[in-house]
């Protein structure tokens, strides 16, 4: 009896666990603020307000809702980093929740995701090393979602390079497109940074290290990147058990250096619909606010 006492405590636990990660916490966005050193000496602050990986489907209120709020923030500047959409129907469901986030000035990347809807996949996969082989369902309307931003005054920065005026300073934005899908070609942006800007960002999906150290290398101050979920699962006192690319788990979220710069890796407001789960690891948003370093 005591063996099929402690059996049955243990399922019972593991039901609360994954009732909890299914339906409360994937529920409960967080807004995150940080502050980033990096603009010259004597610049007035930057503030960035960074969104990723949303996993948008028509039906999920709670996220428009939120997402819709962020605009109250006021930033500069948003960096969406991808995988904003999971269904073909949510284009128009994205447009009408960021409506007051796309009247203020945006750069954004895609994901897989934005092109592919999700198909089951064994989770197992997850936790051993990537063979390169990638699952992808059906196609989306990513050229919609793009069209919806870039018509917004968004500049799509997948593989391209931008120049923006902000707030009274120019900052200049580097992007490639996905490398989780090998989308990225770096070398048509390579280059030393622009000598008027007050500082260059980084902008990727996935925070692969291919990725970060050209980037680096090129004088990029700040990266921005998503696709990890912050691990989605993560272990109290250990942090992500994966990051699903090449950057090392103890950077599959937040604020890091990186070979000299910065690196911020948002932890995502969504996941896919095939894995609607979170633990330790809630829903977020971050604003940044670039201050001058001492």
């Amino acid at each position: 009896m005591a063996v099929r006492s402690v059996v049955l405590a243990t399922l019972g636990a593991g039901a609360a666990l994954l009732g909890y990660a299914a339906g409360v916490e994937r529920r409960r966005p967080v807004l995150r603020r940080v502050t980033v050193p990096v603009l010259p000496a004597g610049e007035r602050a930057l503030r960035v307000l960074h969104i990723s990986d949303l996993h948008l489907t028509p039906g999920q209120t709670w996220k428009r809702r939120w997402l819709t709020k962020l605009a109250e923030l006021e930033p500069d500047l948003v960096v969406d980093t991808g995988d904003t959409i999971a269904h073909p129907g949510a284009v128009a469901a994205f447009a009408d929740a960021a409506a007051p986030l796309l009247n203020r000035p945006g750069v954004f990347v895609l994901g897989s995701n934005d092109r592919y809807a999700p198909r089951f996949k064994n989770p197992l996969r997850y936790l051993l090393p990537d063979d390169g082989r990638r699952v992808h369902g059906p196609m989306l309307p990513w050229r919609e979602l793009v069209d919806v931003l870039t018509s917004a005054g968004w500049v799509d920065l997948d593989n391209a390079r931008m120049t923006l005026d902000l707030a009274g300073r120019r900052v200049e934005c580097v992007g490639v497109d996905d490398p989780h899908i090998w989308c990225d070609q770096y070398d048509r942006v390579a280059g030393p940074p622009d000598p008027t800007a007050t500082i260059t960002l980084g902008v990727t999906h996935s925070p692969e290290p291919r990725v970060l150290q050209r980037m680096v290398a090129d004088g990029v101050r700040l990266v921005f990147a998503g696709h990890t979920h912050g691990g989605q699962l993560r272990v109290p006192f250990y942090g992500a058990l994966v990051t699903n690319c090449g950057l090392d788990r103890h950077r599959a979220r937040g604020l890091s250096r990186f070979d000299g710069a910065w690196l911020h890796v948002s932890a995502g407001l969504g996941t896919s619909p095939l894995a609607p789960v979170r633990f330790a690891c809630p829903p977020e948003a971050t604003l940044l606010t670039l201050v001058a370093e001492d």
